[in-house]
């Protein structure tokens, strides 16, 4: 099968890879600027910016960590980013994944804008008023990221109704992905809700709509699940774990060695502060929260919503920001390691383009 481009709004991608938005500093300049220099979608996580470049665009640190959401995602450190990502991949399509349920979301949405990302892409909770955020920008494609066609059909409710407009892509992400999921615990188990049963319906709910393109995310790895998710109507697929395993992947090393050296039983649901489960590696933080003997909560970030300024990630015993940062400074006792089912697969470290070229043309 020869794959067709992807059409994201006025945008089109030459190969329908997405690139998973990955944080703190997975995806940045570096992996994002390359993918989309290579004919995909690169994707810059907003997530942490304010560690980019060794945290010379925080505006505060505090215990050595960024003070608040304003320092946590930071506008100068994002304007780097993608900066530094145009310097790459000139002027080819650039996303950046900007979850619903941080704080300051339209703040950052907007930052995003002016930092003259071309398509923005929201997971983490029902974006029913993402379209808020970017006017005074018609060009920016918007693009949820759902896990049922209920939810996708919300989504179109209201933008049509508020802002008589619709998302210009959708991504449907199943249970397999890494990070955070849309599925309670018990939801990720059940055959109803693995990927390749819940794109069938969202096509068809995109297809109300309008020609929405549908892309498919979470557990895809090579070819031939490419071509099995386009087989059932999606236009495109997004990865994120299998880009860890580049040399260009803004990871640390160490983190980068977590994956090639995790086995398949390593590779767990956790719970987390954002109040979803969440997928990643069993490491040693692990084991020191499940024996409450985890690294004291502060939180100095401030960085989701849904936590309560501390009070959840007392309860799930760790603070994201803080554990998330860990892994991207390379601590190995106490970083939060987020992957895919499939991260255990990883096995080597090639060259985005040599990625590309796999998925694209086969092994």
């Amino acid at each position: 099968m020869s794959f067709k481009p992807l059409k994201i709004g006025k945008y089109e991608i030459q190969k329908p890879i997405v690139q998973g938005g990955m944080g703190v500093g997975i995806s940045w300049d570096q992996l994002a600027g390359t993918v989309s220099k290579e004919g995909g979608l690169g994707v810059i996580s907003s997530v942490g910016t304010g560690y980019y470049e060794d945290k010379k665009y925080a505006s505060k640190l505090v215990s050595g960590k960024p003070l608040d959401a304003l320092g946590f995602y930071s506008k100068e450190g994002f304007d780097a980013i993608v900066k530094n990502a145009r310097k790459i991949c000139g002027d080819k399509p650039l996303a950046a994944n900007i979850l619903y349920a941080i704080n300051d979301y339209g703040r950052v949405v907007k930052d995003a804008c002016e930092s003259g990302i071309d398509i923005i892409i929201t997971g983490a909770g029902l974006p029913t008023n993402m379209p808020e955020f970017t006017e005074g920008y018609p060009d920016i494609a918007l693009v949820p990221i759902v896990s049922s066609p209920k939810a996708l059909k919300i989504i179109c409710k209201r933008w049509k109704k508020r802002y008589d407009r619709v998302p210009d892509a959708v991504i449907v992400e199943g249970p397999k992905s890494g990070g955070h999921q849309g599925f309670t615990y018990e939801q990720c188990k059940l055959e109803e809700n693995q990927l390749e049963n819940i794109v069938g319906p969202v096509v068809e709910e995109a297809a109300n709509w309008g020609d929405i393109p549908v892309i498919a995310a979470g557990g895809v790895w090579d070819k031939t699940d490419i071509e099995d998710m386009i087989s059932r109507g999606a236009k495109a697929v997004q990865m994120g774990t299998r880009f860890i395993g580049t040399h260009e992947c803004d990871a640390h090393e160490n983190l980068k060695q977590v994956l090639l050296g995790a086995k398949k039983e390593d590779i767990q649901l956790m719970s987390s502060p954002v109040g979803y489960p969440a997928q990643g590696v069993r490491t040693n933080l692990i084991e020191l929260v499940e024996k409450r003997e985890g690294p004291a909560i502060k939180c100095i970030s401030n960085c989701v919503a849904p936590c309560k300024r501390g009070e959840e990630a007392k309860v799930v015993g760790f603070c994201i920001a803080d554990r998330l940062s860990d892994a991207y400074e390379g601590n190995l006792e106490t970083g939060l390691f987020f992957s895919g089912t499939n991260g255990y697969r990883l096995d080597e470290i090639i060259s985005v383009k040599e990625l590309m070229d796999k998925l694209t043309e086969g092994e």
